[in-house]
Parts: C-alpha cells; sequence; structure tokens
C-alpha cells in the first residue's frame, strides 16, 4: 500500500500518513511531481510529450496525461519523486539540474471510478525536461502508460479546451507551462 504525506494548502507536511486509496476517498491534500518533456521545433514554436494512461489505471484509464508524473510517498520530496517517475514510467534518467522548476499547481478533481468516489487534491511541483528523444526511445512502464506521443503544443490545446482528445490535464497547469515556454 502507497504512503502519502498529508499536505496543507501551501504543501507543507501536516505530519500525517495515510494510504492512497484513503487519501482519493477523503480528499485530502498530497504531493505530486508532474514533468512535461518538451521538444523545440522553432523559436516560440514546440511538441510536448504526452502519455496515455494504461487500461488498468485505478484512474482516468486510457487517457492522455502529462509526460511523467506521479504522487510522492511518505517522506519523499518533490523533485526526487519527479527524476524517479521519469525514470520508472518512460525510462528518461536525469540530473536534477536538467529539470527546470516552472512552479506550484493546486489541483483538485472529483470522480466515480469503479463505483467508488474519487478526489483528487494534489499539490503539484512542475518541471520541464528538454529533450528530442524520438517516441520510440522511450521504455515504457507497461502498468502505467499505454503509449506516448509527440503532440506540437498549439494542436494538444486545442484538442485540450474543445475535448475532442480524452484527457486528465488540469488547463490552468496547461497555460502555466505556455506561460514558461512562451515569456
Amino acid at each position: 500500500m502507497e504512503q502519502l504525506d498529508i499536505r496543507t494548502k501551501d504543501g507543507a507536511i501536516t505530519g500525517e500518513v495515510k494510504d492512497r486509496t484513503q487519501v482519493h476517498r477523503d480528499g485530502d491534500i498530497h504531493g505530486t511531481s508532474h514533468v512535461w518533456l518538451v521538444r523545440r521545433t522553432g523559436e516560440k514554436t514546440f511538441d510536448i510529450l504526452l502519455q496515455k494512461r494504461a487500461a488498468g489505471k485505478d484512474a482516468y484509464a486510457g487517457c492522455y496525461d502529462i509526460s511523467a508524473a506521479g504522487h510522492i510517498p511518505a517522506g519523499e520530496d518533490y523533485l526526487e519523486a519527479a527524476l524517479r517517475e521519469l525514470q520508472e514510467e518512460l525510462g528518461v534518467v536525469a540530473e536534477p539540474e536538467q529539470l527546470r522548476f516552472i512552479g506550484f499547481h493546486d489541483g483538485k478533481m472529483e470522480a466515480e471510478f469503479y463505483g467508488q468516489p474519487f478526489i483528487n487534491h494534489e499539490i503539484s511541483a512542475v518541471y520541464i525536461y528538454e529533450t528530442d528523444l524520438p517516441e520510440e526511445a522511450f521504455h515504457l512502464q507497461e502498468e502505467e502508460v499505454e503509449s506516448v506521443k509527440w503532440m506540437d503544443f498549439d494542436e494538444c490545446r486545442g484538442q485540450v479546451w474543445n475535448g475532442t482528445i480524452r484527457n486528465c490535464i488540469f488547463a490552468d497547469e496547461f497555460k502555466m507551462l505556455e506561460a514558461a515556454l512562451r515569456p
């Protein structure tokens, strides 16, 4: 069972630790790390790598999502989790200085999966990792990631906004990413 630190609205650890299932049942604030892989295609244009969540995931199965993301287990920090998730989910080994921190995101989603309520309230450290690796170079964690694809940022934004791509991406985090890449 994955144990998570419960956090305050500003991301500080409260000292309480709960099982991930209970955290999502109760809507407790917890930490996650999000890593957006970016491939520059021009001065102001770029692709982002989307992962398609595996069909067996407990939430948002088959949806397109952030390049690599995950919960922060109790006792782990944001950067450590970001580097671990990048390696586990995509097979990418990165150094801490290769991840560019762009800020924290406070996100909340409520849904129902497999007949159970799912309340996700996360404080996420959001990072950018620039790479030009082709899709076939990634080593995907099968139980987490079905596939990956590079997509032009503007095209992706349009599809996320108009709902033509099934996804679980926070729209305001997407705006945060754009602000960091197009200052």
